[in-house]
Formats: structure tokens, C-alpha cells, sequence
């Protein structure tokens, strides 16, 4: 114990990486399926294969889809 009590560095450390550690990776498939069902919806939408922001420019479309799909709901 004493040897390290000159080391702060490592002390905040310890903690840093408490904090991080449940931020980690994706626990459950849940979750997997989640990032990648809204990866496909991303990539869909910016590819033009649904009626939203099809008026708007290939580089807008997804901002004017999002700003679509707020007005309805």
C-alpha cells in the first residue's frame, strides 16, 4: 500500500475506468439489433429508397427526412 501512495496518476486512473467501463461495447443482442437495425435505416434513407427528403438534395436528405418525420409525429 505504501508504495503506491505516491501515485496519483494511477489512483484517478482506477476510477476513470470504473466510469467508462459499463460504457463498453454492446452488452445484449438487444442492443446490437438496435444499432444495426438503425444503421440499415440510415444507410436506406440516405440511399433514397423511402419517400422521405426526396425533394432535398442527396447531401440534405437525411436532415430533411428527419425534419419530416418530426413534423409527423
Amino acid at each position: 500500500m505504501e508504495q503506491y501512495a505516491n501515485n496519483p496518476i494511477e489512483a484517478d486512473h482506477s476510477r476513470l475506468k470504473h466510469r467508462l467501463r459499463p460504457m463498453r461495447g454492446l452488452r445484449t443482442d438487444h442492443t446490437m439489433q438496435t444499432v444495426i437495425a438503425g444503421h440499415a435505416f440510415m444507410q436506406n434513407l440516405r440511399r433514397g429508397h423511402y419517400e422521405l427528403g426526396l425533394d432535398a438534395p442527396p447531401a440534405l436528405r437525411v436532415a430533411a427526412a428527419f425534419t419530416e418525420l418530426a413534423h409527423a409525429i
